[in-house]
């Protein structure tokens, strides 16, 4: 795919008001070079034959945002000024946006985080406070998996959709895992068709990946009580290491392996 002759199309479309069309009634969008560049997704197929499916754009590295989880003014300037109205609380719920994420920027970033967090540590001043590793994790999961993530009454506030089917997502933060394994709530195994699990290196990077049924992890470890711990050594054998039984849910194989540990990358290149 062209990337640079997408970007033009897109910068195109928007130069043009587009009031007169059924655009307006679009769900999913994508996002230009510039902040307030947008076309519809059915637009850009018609103009791009390579361009099929949103997930055409996540094996090229696109992410997809729910537009009602972040504050995205400029869409919503952007739609009114090309629409000649104002977007509906109502189709706003339902709205996607996909975007190239700045990956050096982000590089940079997880970079300089790393180093503030060795300072933090060294100085005795966080112990394993996990709030941003399971928020960079569960990123991680959406752009290698292409998943939607779509505002819900649940705790967290969204879920993570695969193929319209809930995906539960637990970040493992460390260099090893836990002796009694990666902590998983029953219920919400219960509630979700997979499992996925992101372990994340001390540095911030994939160090490894476990993708599971949920069906499967509540019929072979479900047990007594409300909690069930996956230790590595009941379920390494599903690891993407060691595994392909799950590679082909992968949607965008290179941040996948763009954002891993050089050995997790090294062990996955032959497979993508």
């Amino acid at each position: 795919m062209n990337l640079e002759s997408l970007n033009k199309t897109i910068e195109d479309f928007s130069k043009e008001t587009h009031g007169s069309t059924d655009y307006f009634k679009e769900l999913i969008f994508v996002r230009g070079q510039q902040p307030d560049q947008f076309a519809p997704l059915k637009f850009l197929c018609k103009k791009h034959e390579s361009l099929g499916t949103k997930e055409s754009l996540f094996k090229v590295g696109y992410v997809c945002d729910a537009f009602d989880l972040y504050d995205q003014p400029a869409f919503e300037k952007w739609y009114e000024h090309q629409f000649s109205q104002k977007l509906k609380r109502t189709q706003a719920k339902e709205v996607t946006i996909l975007y190239m994420p700045d990956n050096k920027r982000i590089f940079d970033a997880i970079e300089l985080v790393n180093q503030s967090y060795d300072v933090l540590r060294n100085e005795h001043i966080i112990l394993n406070n996990k709030n941003l590793p399971i928020q960079l994790g569960e990123w991680y999961a959406k752009c290698v998996f292409g998943l939607d993530q779509v505002k819900s009454t649940s705790q967290r506030g969204f879920d993570f959709l695969l193929h319209g089917k809930r995906a539960e997502i637990k970040v493992e933060w460390g260099d090893r895992s836990p002796p009694k394994g990666v902590k998983l709530r029953k219920s919400l195994a219960d509630l979700s068709d997979y499992c996925i699990i992101m372990y994340v290196a001390r540095n911030f990077r994939i160090r490894e990946i476990c993708f599971l049924d949920s069906d499967f992890v509540l019929r072979k470890f479900g047990g007594k009580g409300h909690t069930i711990f996956l230790k590595d050594s009941d379920v390494d054998q599903y690891f993407f290491s060691r595994s392909q039984k799950h590679l082909d849910k992968v949607a965008n194989p290179s941040a996948l392996l763009k954002y891993s540990t050089p050995t997790f990358a090294m062990k996955l290149s032959e497979s993508f």
